[in-house]
């Protein structure tokens, strides 16, 4: 029995999420004469900037947007985590985020979830009835349950990601189409699962919008090149959001958010060789390649997007801090962040977040002593490369920000008021009508 075989009004509500990776509350709120469908989202329901987490990385957002956690709780920080009591990194996937997602509260309450593409979810679980893994799986062989799924999605070209290396290219056409290619087969296959399966949540992400605003943003805010190509993808978006909103029946409430917002970048910020420079980090080889590769003398070391962390005696294997003199380490590492000037005067950092601060949970023994949220016009880089200059610039021309991130309720009764993205999760139980225990999240429903 697909979802249009129910009785409208019959059953328990229901919702569906769309996911679109990175896009800022401002572009659509200030143009809605050229995206109509979100304009009608927030005319029926509500819509309003919230505001991203700490880091705004998407590898840690998605976990904290699905759980309504903190990473201290998720156990995933970035892209690149640490092993604890090591110097060993990995790339955190699916299994590695420690609490329970929004799909799994709503498959424990008897009812059940679609999920589709949502960064951080390979391997595919088996414990919902469909799910096709987003950014950082290997390959659709591999992301897709059951396996009949891979088979209807190769008949689309569905793609999980689009290329991002065309986007390194200065002639970006070949990436603007791939882009086209990307999001018009995974909407082809949200609209398909929408109204052929028997779901109380759908869950799914458009993350190609984050790839095209990290290869054309500047060319949108600055009236650059490919600014109107940059429109044209956006305006496909925001028919794409109209037409899935059309499809879903009266009894279904539609959500449509980011995982964090976007600037133009002027300047990439190369950390690790900052820190070396500025006497915090050295090396055991002139080659480095890793966080292993680092001297027994490493203060501090960094994490990308702006972690920092303490090389403290009893939790580093090489530490050299004692932890008698961690606070006042931590605090001229502090200082010295936010004294930092980029090549033009400007200061890079706009504030640093100290751990307790942002993270707390089980799993806040690989949190980072400090974050860096940049000003805008910055990326926070922070390779073991050894690279040759502190501030540099590279193909990308837009970055994350920790403002100025999207939510739209299709819902006349949600009220979005200084929120974030731990009330999202809260948001979807409280209009599915699972229940919950206030203290089971970071975040409060807004409705």
């Amino acid at each position: 029995m697909g979802l249009f075989d129910r009785l409208r009004g019959d059953g328990d509500p229901r919702v569906a999420f769309i996911g679109v990776d990175g896009v800022p509350y401002s572009l659509l709120s200030e143009n809605e004469e050229l995206f109509p469908n979100f304009a009608a989202i927030a005319d029926d329901g509500t819509a309003e900037e919230i505001s991203s987490i700490v880091p705004p990385e998407s590898s840690a957002c998605w976990p904290s947007l699905t759980t309504g956690m903190n990473p201290g709780e998720t156990g995933v920080y970035g892209f690149q985590d640490r092993e604890v009591g090591t110097y060993d990194t990995y790339v955190p996937m699916g299994r590695e985020v420690q609490a329970d997602r929004v799909w799994d509260r709503v498959q424990e309450n008897g009812r059940k979830a679609t999920v589709m593409n949502v960064p951080v979810t390979f391997p595919p679980q088996r414990n919902v009835q469909r799910m096709v893994s987003g950014f950082l799986s290997p390959s659709l062989e591999k992301a897709a349950y059951p396996d009949d799924v891979r088979d209807y999605l190769e008949t689309l070209d569905y793609r999980i990601d689009v290329n991002p290396k065309l986007g390194h290219q200065e002639d970006k056409a070949e990436f603007i189409e791939d882009a086209h290619a990307t999001v018009d087969a995974q909407y082809e296959a949200f609209q398909h699962y929408i109204e052929e399966d028997d779901w109380d949540l759908f869950f799914g992400v458009f993350m190609t919008t984050d790839r095209v605003n990290h290869f054309l943003f500047k060319d949108y805010e600055r009236d650059g090149k490919y600014r109107d190509e940059f429109i044209e993808f956006y305006k496909k978006i925001d028919d794409y959001i109209g037409q899935l909103r059309d499809s879903l029946p009266e009894d279904v409430t539609l959500i449509v958010a980011s995982d964090h917002g976007f600037t133009s970048l002027d300047y990439e910020v190369h950390f690790n060789e900052w820190l070396r420079e500025e006497g915090w980090l050295s090396f055991r080889t002139d080659d480095p390649e890793e966080l292993d590769d680092i001297a027994d003398d490493t203060t501090a070391y960094s994490f990308i997007p702006g972690r920092f962390y303490i090389n403290l005696e009893g939790r580093e294997p090489r530490g050299s801090v004692p932890e008698a003199e961690y606070d006042a380490v931590r605090d001229e590492l502090k200082a010295d962040l936010e004294a930092l000037e980029g090549p033009d005067g400007d200061p890079v950092v706009e504030r640093v977040v100290e751990k307790e601060e942002a993270f707390r949970g089980d799993h806040d023994d690989i949190a980072p002593d400090l974050v860096a949220i940049p000003n805008n016009g910055f990326d926070l880089k922070s390779g073991f490369k050894g690279d040759a200059e502190i501030f540099d610039t590279g193909p990308r021309n837009g970055m994350h920000s920790f403002d100025d991130t999207s939510l739209y309720i299709d819902h006349p009764d949600a009220t979005i008021d200084n929120a974030d993205l731990f009330d999202i999760t809260p948001t979807i139980l409280d209009l599915m009508d699972v229940e919950y225990s206030r203290s089971d999240f970071d975040g409060a429903s807004l409705v």
